[in-house]
């Protein structure tokens, strides 16, 4: 980075700091990952000076050669990874994916049925300060207050008598596996577009690790960041009869010039998942959130739904003297990173919360394993019990810090800083 260095220091420290702070902490943010070397040189090349309005053959600039490639190699690998028979990588983020989804099918006012934001869905699901809740009239459903499991047969029960133009499945903090064939055919029954937001646990269902919406959805979407391992962006898969208004919404609907250079690292993350060590690595991060939720348990910690099985685990500090906000503030200054987070039943500010979200994608990306999941388990059970134990923080940032150590980065993320 001696260009940045040599022009603006101010940035360039950021960066500095940004590196030093990933390198030293534990990312146990659910939706959060590192990138490998390829994926992130992919990302700084020279394809951020091209425009590239269009599809592949059907552009409207010059000069797209080479842009076609690297489009086409993501449109490709994309469908080939999830058995899509379209997919759209233009996107520049899940949420716009999602637009596009529902844009496809709906006018403004049409009615979708999506998952509650306190019970584990996503903003762009309904909710009343994203475009999804003021576009479209909203009905929800969530889980049972019992087990903190979707009840699909109140989902059907609630779809018959709303009748909803789409229903939206997916969720950003339920730690438990969707049936995406009951969905689907829930949807049939009332008519309804069934739109699969697949942002979180995408890499998941690439690896086999998830039962795969692809079969029973209309469309799906996701990001191609989180557990995909890519840079930060989104894509599109449908049913080939649905391609065309799919591309139509994108561009140029919702987006004009796509990033081809962000493109082109989708491409590489999209290869690299096809590989054999992807599925390995996704059983990983599944293997190493069941113990984290099993360790925690075994300390008293209670979960959302008793457990996980998938890649994240959601604390309910109800029965602590403790919020969601103070838990992850006195984590962070342990140097291990997790988000405060809403839950069933919530009655505090999504500001404050009762809750956390802890994930394993980024740890596991990093190498670390079962002894170590237990230890740091541990330590975020101590944190719990005593979160303005300062000195009890300040021992397991040096405990952190030595772990961090041991399971360091890419030297890329040093050298090039």
């Amino acid at each position: 980075m001696r260009h940045l260095k040599g022009s603006d220091e101010r940035v360039y420290r950021a960066v500095l700091g940004e590196a030093s702070r990933q390198r030293g902490q534990l990312e146990m943010i659910a939706s959060e990952n590192f990138v490998s070397p390829a994926v992130r040189e992919a990302l700084g090349t020279v394809f951020t000076h091209k425009y590239a309005e269009g599809l592949p053959g059907r552009r409207y600039y010059g000069g797209c050669e080479f842009a076609d490639q690297v489009e086409e190699l993501a449109r490709t690998r994309a469908t080939e990874l999830f058995g899509a028979d379209h997919a759209n990588v233009q996107p520049h983020s899940g949420a716009q994916a999602n637009m596009a989804g529902y844009f496809a099918f709906l006018d403004p006012g049409d009615r979708i049925l999506g998952m509650n934001l306190s019970h584990g869905g996503h903003l762009t699901h309904g909710s009343p300060v994203n475009f999804s809740g003021r576009f479209f009239e909203v009905s929800a459903y969530g889980v049972r207050e019992s087990d903190a499991r979707i009840d699909y047969d109140e989902v059907r029960e609630t779809a018959l008598r709303a009748r909803p133009k789409m229903i939206v499945t997916g969720a950003s903090a339920y730690p438990r596996t969707i049936e995406f064939e009951a969905f689907g055919a829930i949807a049939r029954e009332v008519g309804a577009i069934h739109l699969c937001d697949l942002a979180h646990i995408a890499g998941l269902v690439a690896g086999g690790h998830h039962p795969s919406p692809v079969p029973h959805a209309d469309v799906v979407t996701t990001t191609t960041h989180k557990t995909l391992r890519g840079p930060r962006g989104g894509l599109v898969m449908c049913r080939e009869e649905h391609a065309k208004a799919i591309d139509r919404m994108v561009f140029p609907f919702i987006q004009g010039g796509p990033l081809v250079h962000v493109i082109a690292s989708k491409a590489v993350a999209l290869g690299e998942a096809l590989s054999p060590g992807f599925r390995v690595y996704g059983r990983r991060v599944v293997e190493n959130a069941r113990l984290l939720a099993d360790t925690l348990m075994g300390r008293g910690v209670r979960l959302v739904s008793g457990g996980t099985d998938n890649h994240l685990i959601l604390v309910d500090l109800r029965d602590r003297d403790l919020t969601g906000k103070d838990a992850e503030q006195a984590l962070e200054r342990a140097g291990i990173t997790v988000n405060k987070n809403t839950v069933p039943g919530e009655t505090r500010s999504p500001f404050v919360t009762s809750g956390l979200r802890i994930g394993t994608p980024a740890i596991t990306t990093r190498g670390i394993g079962p002894e170590e999941i237990r230890t740091i388990g541990g330590w975020i059970a101590d944190i719990l019990e005593r979160p303005r134990d300062e000195d009890g923080i300040r021992r397991v940032r040096r405990q952190v810090g030595e772990m961090c150590a041991a399971y360091p980065l890419y030297d890329q993320l040093a050298s090039s800083t």
